[in-house]
């Protein structure tokens, strides 16, 4: 549990600042660091076990029940025609026991040609004791993140399919305190995304797929945090990816993938300390479809910092009778960027209908991850038709 023991700390920055920093979007001890900060990064956060243990992949993966966050157009290809998702992971598990994300998916096949799917995803920071200026208790606070999404994909033709959805963010931080300008956030977001999956075909000693993905979301209005503060962006976020499945037999198969995400909100020019004025890069005041368009160059440092604004990860599954599986990956972020470096390691198991996932993730920066030390676990159940391609 928390404790806060002065009011003062309770004031607007020092808080966002403190939000900020759980959700990884903070600048770290570097020469110039220029980090993207956004409002409600939560909705960045991998809420499965089974990505979890391949570096946080999924736009271009095998659909399952949690495409909704990665890429919901993979609902057309699913081999099921109902699929629940639950998920559970706790949050700076070194620090606290009662910090959390967890999220509920479902996913319905309506034909061979079409899907939706919905989720809730739920983001608990713990509970807040709050003290006056004597150390006296006023009450407590439980602040969160919520948000509510539906999606619908239809196939185009039998390799590709595209989908679009929409998503409710509720972001409450407000403080039920004298003098406090933080403010609940309501707002909404849409969703576009692709997937590409090809036909299995022959190549020699093995058979193999291939398959590819897009999706931009969190499209949506700029909110504010605070009372007479600044607007800032929701995280609007590009992910597009790639991978091959080996299917070495029947029984056996491996899996790999490449994916790359930006955030498609302006960079942070450098100004003039006392000032204020620009001295490199350009004015982030600019609308959220602006700033989605300007984000492709509009850093200071020009294309090399553009360049720098991508995360990149790897991962690989191994799948034994569609039983068993067995995952690894890493995931890379620059130094000047935010410096999240991390391998992660994962496994399933398959019991009729049941699947159950974890994973590990072994941090590589000098960067504090709030996952270190922590398993993250999923619970898929998928059941009704099964659809064969």
């Amino acid at each position: 549990m928390f404790k806060i023991p002065n009011l003062t700390i309770l004031m607007k920055n020092s808080f966002l600042l403190l939000i900020a920093f759980l959700c990884l979007h903070v600048a770290n001890a570097q020469d110039e660091p220029n980090p993207i900060t956004t409002a409600a990064p939560f909705l960045t956060i991998v809420p499965d076990a089974r990505a979890g243990g391949m570096g946080d992949i999924g736009v271009a993966t095998k659909p399952d029940a949690n495409s909704q966050h990665h890429n919901p157009a993979k609902f057309a290809f699913s081999d099921t025609q109902f699929a629940v998702g639950v998920n559970y992971t706790p949050w700076l598990r070194n620090l606290t026991n009662d910090v959390f994300v967890s999220s509920l998916t479902f996913s319905n096949k309506i034909n061979e040609q079409s899907a939706w799917g919905a989720s809730l995803k739920y983001f608990s920071l713990g509970t807040i004791d709050l003290t006056d200026t004597g150390g006296n208790p006023i009450g407590t606070e439980n602040p969160n993140e919520l948000s509510f999404d539906g999606s619908y994909s239809l196939k185009l033709n039998e390799t590709f399919a595209l989908a679009v959805g929409v998503r409710y963010i509720r972001s409450d931080y407000a403080l039920k305190v004298e003098n406090s300008d933080l403010k609940t956030v309501n707002t909404f977001a849409v969703d576009v995304a692709g997937y590409y999956q090809s036909p299995e075909k022959n190549y020699g000693n093995f058979n193999g797929i291939w398959r590819g993905g897009f999706n931009v979301s969190n499209i949506g209005p700029k909110v504010t945090l605070s009372d007479g503060g600044r607007e800032s962006f929701i995280p609007t976020n590009l992910k597009l990816g790639g991978g091959f499945e080996f299917i070495l037999d029947d029984m056996n198969s491996v899996t790999t993938n490449l994916e790359f995400n930006k955030l498609l909100v302006p960079t942070p020019p450098i100004r003039d300390s006392s000032t204020g004025e620009i001295l490199e890069g350009k004015d982030d005041d600019v609308s959220f479809l602006s700033g989605m368009f300007s984000s492709f160059g509009d850093a200071p440092n020009g294309f090399s910092e553009e360049l720098k604004e991508f995360t990149w990860a790897l991962g690989a599954e191994y799948m034994y009778d569609n039983t068993l599986g067995l995952r690894l990956g890493y995931f890379n972020e620059n130094e000047l960027k935010g410096a999240r470096k991390y391998f992660t390691l994962g496994a399933g198991f398959k019991f009729k209908s049941l699947n159950l996932d974890m994973s590990y993730l072994i941090n590589s920066s000098d960067v504090n991850n709030p996952l270190e030390n922590t398993l993250r676990f999923s619970l898929t159940f998928n059941f009704g038709d099964i659809f064969d391609y």
